[in-house]
């Protein structure tokens, strides 16, 4: 029986080494300079109950070195005064348009809506998204993002991190987790298997857009104009990642669990709606990891070869500080690193808790 476990645990342990192995694709990726084409860009901002935000963010926005862009903003039927503080932006920058979507009895509280609305007032073919809590971390936000718009191109994923409030365990927990989604949807990207993307840094064309009939395949539901988006829409030869450290954009992250944890709520309801092989890849992933860590603390427990089980543990583990440390110093989120055994076990409890969750109820809308 003990030889039987032990093989079982090898072979599991294989799978989660062949998904790290197949993330050294991003892991150790070089950032290839470009050209810089200098595509007039139109950068789109949903906000909703975001006035505070706006005033510590959208100044980040409108300084950025870039020589022909305008900064649409969407208010989304704020209950706060998200639409004087984007007026008084527009008096002093006519760069800001403004998009005011009403509530409608159709549409009620739905970003794709909003969104949808803010692409039609677009007057450039190349559109940028973040969102009103995000601030980019350079001036050459637009110029790092935009010149990955070569010929072929209509989709680029970026990456959006959050801000570090030091000290805040929760707070490193969040970026882990951001961390290692990223590591996850930039690797398939460069495997030529993109299916996904965060909408605080986000680049796509207004003709993939229109294409694709924008968002009318998933409009019912709550979440998902980025990730639905990307998965429907990129494939191989359209879709580039950019992890330059000019191009990141960090926003202000959850300072409760609840919060966070009705977030990721949100997030993993859309996942049921990729396409089928990127829900058994993603599904695989993380059914071994449960495996592994259910196995390991049999074997442990039974004493079984208890010499070969945690070697093989320290190699696992090694294998998966290599990836973590070079990801994360691309992406600027170094100090995460060091807890990511524990991380990792709590990411697992922590999904099986959203997925009850979820089954119970459905999440709220986006705001």
């Amino acid at each position: 029986m003990g030889t039987i476990l032990l093989g079982l645990f090898i072979f599991v342990t294989l799978i989660n080494l062949i998904y790290f192995f197949s993330f050294f694709s991003f892991a150790t990726a070089g950032s290839k300079s470009k050209l810089h084409p200098e595509v007039p860009v139109s950068v789109i901002i949903c906000a909703k109950n975001e006035a505070e935000n706006l005033q510590n963010f959208l100044p980040a926005i409108l300084e950025q070195d870039y020589p022909e862009f305008e900064v649409i903003v969407i208010n989304d039927a704020s209950s706060d005064n998200t639409l004087e503080i984007i007026e008084e932006f527009q008096k002093s920058d006519p760069r800001i348009k403004i998009v005011d979507v009403q509530n409608n009895e159709a549409f009620w509280a739905n970003k794709k809506y909003a969104l949808t609305l803010g692409i039609k007032k677009a007057r450039n073919e190349h559109l940028l998204f973040t969102d009103a809590d995000c601030a980019p971390q350079s001036k050459n936000w637009i110029r790092e993002m935009s010149s990955n718009f070569q010929p072929g191109t209509s989709i680029i994923l970026g990456y959006g991190g959050y801000f570090n409030h030091s000290g805040s365990l929760l707070n490193k927990l969040i970026r882990f987790e951001t961390l290692l989604t990223a590591i996850q949807y930039f690797s398939y990207a460069r495997l030529g298997s993109p299916y996904m993307g965060v909408g605080r840094n986000l680049a796509y064309t207004s003709t993939q857009f229109y294409e694709l009939k924008g968002f009318a395949n998933h409009l019912h539901l709550r979440s998902g104009d980025d990730d639905l988006f990307v998965n429907e829409a990129s494939n191989s030869s359209n879709t580039a990642i950019c992890f330059n450290p000019q191009a990141i954009t960090r926003s202000v992250p959850k300072n409760n669990f609840s919060e966070w944890f009705n977030q990721k709520r949100r997030h993993v309801s859309v996942a049921t709606h990729y396409k089928p092989k990127h829900k058994f890849l993603l599904g695989t992933f993380y059914i071994f990891r449960v495996l592994f860590w259910i196995l390991l603390a049999l074997l442990l427990v039974l004493q079984v070869y208890p010499q070969i089980v945690l070697g093989i543990l320290g190699f696992k583990l090694i294998t998966e500080a290599f990836v973590y440390f070079k990801s994360a110093k691309k992406l600027n989120e170094t100090d995460v690193v060091w807890f990511f055994p524990f991380f990792d076990l709590f990411l697992i409890f922590l999904q099986m808790a959203i997925f009850i969750s979820n089954l119970i109820s459905k999440p709220k809308h986006w705001k």
